[in-house]
This record gives structure tokens, sequence and C-alpha cells, in this order.
């Protein structure tokens, strides 16, 4: 029976939160959603006041778009910067925070979840 793609990304993200928190980050939200799309991972290093809005790919070993890279379109880009300007308006309390865009890559074999690439600042924008 094949597992739901709803599933494979929410574990997909699960490892991410994990990987953060592990680097010192504190989770804000996860899989926040506005009328631009949705933001999968929300994150905060209150150290270096930084918040990191994320886009997670998950995907099964031999895929065709490069572990999930190939899916971050110059269009996705742009929904992804929208939603943080929303985030951004409903949550003042970060706006003077340095922001950036995150992607985590992650492949999923059975029922592991590694990742395989983080790129911090994937795409120069300012929310």
């Amino acid at each position: 029976m094949p597992v739901p793609k709803k599933h494979i990304g929410d574990r997909g993200e699960e490892a991410i939160v994990t990987y953060l928190i592990e680097q010192g980050w504190q989770i804000v939200a996860r899989q926040w959603r506005c009328r631009w799309g949705e933001i999968d991972v929300v994150a905060m290093h209150p150290q270096e006041q930084i918040l990191a809005f994320i886009e997670v790919k998950t995907r099964q070993r031999d895929n065709w778009d490069g572990d999930g890279s190939l899916a971050i379109t110059p269009t996705k880009q742009e929904r992804l910067v929208h939603s943080a300007q929303a985030f951004l308006a409903d949550h003042s309390q970060w706006q003077n925070w340095q922001c950036r865009f995150d992607v985590a890559l992650v492949r999923r074999h059975g029922n592991t979840y590694r990742l395989t690439a983080y790129v911090e600042s994937a795409f120069n924008e300012t929310p």
C-alpha cells in the first residue's frame, strides 16, 4: 500500500525540525498558511536574531528533480516571499529581525528520512 504524499512530506518536515533544534533553533511555526501558500517551517535563532523561512522538499531515492531542488522555481520563490511578508505582518515581534529563506532536501528510503542538503539563504529576497 503506497504511503500518502502528505505523510511523506510531514515526516520530512519532522526530520528537519529535529535537525534545527539540534542546531540551536527554536521552531516558531509549522505548515503556516496564508492566501499565498504555505511556509513549511519558520524557525528563529534567538542569539543571532535570525528568522528562517524553510521550504522542505522530501523525495524518494532515484527521483527526477534533484531531491526537490528543481521544484524551487522562481514562481515558488515569489509565493514564499509573499507568504513570509504575510507572516511578518501577523507577527510583528520579528519584523526587525534578519530574515532568510532556506531550503532543506530530505530523502526517504523506506521508513528512514535523511537530510541530504540544507541551503541557507537559498535565494536572495527580502520579505
